[in-house]
């Protein structure tokens, strides 16, 4: 077994296809199989599932993906680190981030640890919630952002805030004739459109579980990669979806908020447990700045800040208010 076959194993379980990862290895199909056979005979288990269309990994094959790529990206940060302290090079903070979180504060985060630490390189790596877990396990990125709630015991957990979804949905619809808020209960019988298809669990399971706890019954789900294919799809009246507020891309489309402010997507700060390095504490203080503020993206409405029930602006009038009444 070989680091070789290893980067094989894993491009073929991202891809669910022996011929995307052929593509994406720039090699022949034959010879990818062939490694993938022999590593399986090494082992002496079946990693894949040969006879399903996409393929899928056994049980075994999951364990054997999960580890082969922390190995890999332990060599990538092993190859990383070395190159900068040999050619003495600048530090290198590398934050995880999914793609909705560039709909919010992200960006604005970014701008300000470079201009309040312009000797680090700020290194943003787009990753799904799930594999932030391991990307943090394996040393690959510093810190995560994401939107799903977690439960593995190495990883620290903060959630910034609570953001409340919205219903995207085409101009010519019924539903599109009022702005005000909308029921979760209007998706029965409707087609639903959910992101991100693949790796579970993600924001589309999270989306779904609010649905199954109110025992709403889509007429039909269907699952897509990223949020811009789910808004496209909305926007040549395929269907519906639900998406983070903040996140409203498209001007052809009309938005309704969810009017149970329950349902919400968390946006969390995730690192590694007992990990007290200066840029945890740094970033938290950031994020701490930009709240007290008030950003556009931060909206009255459709956000709600952790331990206060209350959106952002509010609470930055209540504590005025309990100020002002201060001795």
């Amino acid at each position: 077994m070989d680091i070789r076959q290893l980067k094989y194993f894993v491009a073929v379980a991202n891809e669910r296809n022996f011929t995307r990862a052929s593509e994406v290895l720039h090699i022949a199909q034959p010879p990818l199989s062939r490694q993938i056979q022999l590593l399986e005979e090494e082992l002496g288990v079946q990693l894949i599932l040969r006879n399903s269309r996409p393929l899928r990994l056994t049980e075994a094959g999951r364990v054997f993906y999960e580890q082969a790529l922390q190995i890999i990206n332990r060599l990538d940060q092993l190859k990383t680190a070395t190159r900068q302290i040999g050619l003495q090079q600048r530090e290198t903070v590398s934050i995880g981030f999914v793609p909705s979180t560039l709909y919010g504060g992200l960006p604005m985060l970014v701008r300000k640890l470079r201009q309040h630490y312009p000797d680090v390189d700020i290194q943003p790596v787009e990753l799904t919630s799930t594999q932030q877990i391991g990307a943090l396990k394996s040393g690959r990125i510093d810190v995560g952002f994401g939107r799903i709630r977690g439960n593995d015991s190495t990883v620290a957990r903060t959630v910034l805030r609570e953001e409340r979804l919205v219903l995207a949905i085409p101009p010519d619809s019924p539903l599109a004739a009022n702005a005000g808020h909308i029921s979760l209960s209007e998706l029965n019988g409707q087609k639903l459109i959910v992101y991100p298809k693949e790796p579970r669990p993600s924001f589309a399971d999270h989306v779904l579980s609010f649905l199954n706890d109110q025992d709403i019954r889509p007429s039909e789900i269907h699952e897509v990669r990223e949020i811009q294919t789910a808004l496209g799809l909305v926007a040549a009246e395929y269907g519906l979806c639900l998406i983070p507020s903040s996140a409203r891309l498209r001007s052809d489309l009309h938005y309704r908020l969810i009017d149970d402010p329950r349902i919400t997507s968390p946006v969390i700060l995730s690192h590694r447990l007992n990990d007290n390095a200066w840029y945890i504490a740094a970033i938290k203080q950031l994020v701490s700045d930009m709240y007290a503020k008030n950003p556009p993206w931060l909206d009255v409405e459709h956000n709600v800040l952790p331990g206060t029930g209350l959106p952002p602006s509010k609470k930055a009038a209540k504590e005025k208010k309990a100020q002002k009444k201060a001795p």
